[in-house]
């Protein structure tokens, strides 16, 4: 397949399944021969456990905004500080490429949290990810898929316009649905065009039924509850060895995703 820069933000209520699909993508697009960046902006960080990197190559990789001396250096003040003079515009451009782990074709780049409301957005951590976040997806030339929160705070205008595509992961379940209804809103707030789902957790005669209850966006594909996933996370293990059938669901969805985007 052509190299061709692709940016997929994946999003949805905790535990429904948004890094399950995150990693599979990621060895997909990885088994084609695309150089891959897998993003883990979730606080609750186990993108790097879904993938199935090893502990000890996880347990040296430290998140972005918890690298303070990086930090310090590129914005020119302290982390934590709030009212200081500091780079609006910090250097992010090597960051992609030497503060990741590697594994199977797959670079990983841990993010870390970005401070919501109140006077913590103003200080240098925020400036540098959110910078680093628009290089990521507005000038790297890639497949990134972004393992996001529920919500697109950690997105600008423009950085959300040039996200590809917003998928959101849904699994049977009002609060799942009510996630999924609130994104769609803040995405058109944004000004974003192609916002899809994935149907998770899905047991047997429940699909026709979710697919009514979620006609407000457009359906990618869908996975069955399987306790496979629960022995993957057990183990550590990745997905896309353990369960050839998940591979199969999330093939048809990247040839959606191809389809619509390439």
């Amino acid at each position: 397949m052509r190299e061709k820069s692709l940016k997929i933000a994946i999003s949805g209520k905790g535990g429904v399944g948004k890094t399950t699909l995150s990693s599979l993508l990621c060895y997909l697009y990885a088994r084609d021969g695309q150089r891959v960046l897998a993003v883990d902006a979730d606080p609750d960080a186990n993108l790097g456990t879904a993938l199935g990197f090893p502990p000890e190559m996880l347990a040296k990789l430290t998140p972005i905004s918890e690298e303070r001396k990086l930090i310090k250096e590129r914005t020119g003040a302290e982390p934590g500080t709030i009212g200081a003079i500091y780079s609006l515009n910090p250097q992010v451009e090597d960051i992609p490429d030497t503060y990741v782990a590697k594994y199977r074709g797959i670079k990983l780049l841990r993010m870390g949290s970005i401070t919501q409301g109140g006077t913590g957005c103003a200080c240098p951590e925020n400036t540098l990810l959110k910078s680093l976040l628009d290089h990521i997806v507005l000038e790297r030339n890639e497949i990134a898929i972004l393992d996001m929160e529920a919500g697109l705070e950690h997105f600008g205008r423009g950085t959300a316009r040039g996200v590809d595509a917003f998928i959101v992961v849904v699994e049977p379940g009002r609060r799942s649905i009510e996630t999924a209804q609130a994104v769609v809103k803040l995405a058109n707030d944004l000004g974003v065009q192609n916002v899809y789902a994935v149907v998770n957790k899905v047991h047997q005669g429940q699909l026709a039924e979710l697919e009514q209850e979620i006609n407000f966006l457009p359906i990618l594909g869908h996975f069955p509850y399987d306790p496979v996933v629960v022995e993957a996370d057990f183990r550590g293990k990745n997905l896309f060895d353990l369960s050839e059938s998940f591979v199969q669901e999330a093939e048809k969805i990247k040839e959606k995703i191809d389809s619509l985007l390439r």
